[in-house]
């Protein structure tokens, strides 16, 4: 955990509060915003170069092909605001055609943020870069900046997220940008099962490494005696809500302490971490009408694996 004495004891608190609350319920579940400690962040920069995990190098290839295309709608010179930035590795690709008068990366994970922030700071000597540390699906208060913003938040982090707290999220991404923002966001679109199924389950075993690690972290920062062996990752697509689960399963009966209390659980019984939504066409455009903003432009691939879009506030005004 880092960050100042307080942002650590505040984490640790939330951290705490979901863990009790969540293993109390019939299906047990962790947010997946509570992956990334260090060594999630790090293992989830690892996933991204997998061969399985299609997301990030698409995404990354659209990014290239159509920085341009985002600078001549929203216009140059304003600042960027990346929401969950991590390792910023996909950032230098708007910011070169944007040409923003500061960047603002807001990440939860403390010391990886400030390590992604200075890289990016020493890559580009004459951009102000103001890092905030904070959970960006709670309100929070970005620095003083001019505006209008640019709101980007790549890497279908959204998908995390069902379709009534998604609109909730986004609306609160509008509030916090203010008038006249623009947002570009990446979405992953919705394809055969079992692409999806390989990318959340690598055959070298990162994502379950990624998956498990969430176990590793209650026992060191919870004072917990969770036996991680005890558990293995499961990803499986939910046709019906048009997702991808991931779970940790256990493989036999497990007793263990978390979080302040004692917990049980039989063989086969899991902990849902993660959703990942994945949409169509149609399902993209409600989201954004739902949550405030209007569709300007979309981006995809050759095969339609990954759409990159562009939004804006009503009240954003287009480059002529």
């Amino acid at each position: 955990m880092t960050g100042t004495s307080a942002e650590n004891r505040q984490e640790a608190l939330q951290f705490g509060d979901a863990v009790r609350i969540g293993l109390s319920q019939p299906q047990r579940m962790i947010p997946a915003r509570f992956f990334y400690d260090r060594a999630g962040s790090e293992l989830f920069e690892r996933i991204t170069a997998l061969p399985e995990y299609y997301p990030t190098r698409t995404e990354t290839a659209l990014l290239a092909s159509h920085g341009a295309d985002v600078a001549a709608l929203t216009g140059t010179g304003r600042p960027v605001v990346e929401f969950g930035s991590g390792s910023s590795a996909k950032t230098p690709l708007l910011l070169k055609p944007v040409q923003p008068s500061a960047y603002v990366p807001v990440d939860i994970s403390g010391e990886f943020l400030a390590a992604s922030a200075a890289a990016l700071a020493d890559a580009h000597p004459g951009l102000e870069v103001m890092p905030v540390v904070a959970d960006f699906t709670a309100p929070f208060t970005l620095p003083e900046l001019d505006k209008p913003l640019i709101g980007f938040f790549p890497g279908s982090t959204i998908g995390n997220f069902d379709q009534g707290a998604a609109v909730d999220l986004l609306r609160g991404f509008g509030s916090v940008l203010g008038q006249g923002a623009w947002l570009l966001i990446g979405l992953d679109r919705r394809k055969d099962p079992r692409v999806l199924e390989r990318a959340y389950d690598d055959a070298a075993g990162v994502t379950a490494a990624f998956n498990l690690n969430l176990l590793a972290r209650i026992n060191r920062e919870l004072e917990g005696d969770v036996p991680v062996d005890a558990f293995r990752h499961r990803a499986r697509w939910n046709d019906a809500l048009g997702r991808i689960e991931m779970h940790l399963e256990a493989t036999n009966d497990v007793a263990f302490r978390a979080a302040g209390r004692s917990w049980t659980m039989q063989r086969g019984e899991t902990i849902h971490t993660e959703n990942s939504y994945k949409y169509s066409d149609g399902e993209a455009r409600m989201l954004a009408l739902a949550s405030g903003w209007l569709p300007r432009a979309e981006w995809t691939d050759a095969d339609g694996l990954f759409g990159l879009h562009l939004w804006s506030r009503a009240d954003a005004r287009m480059q002529p």
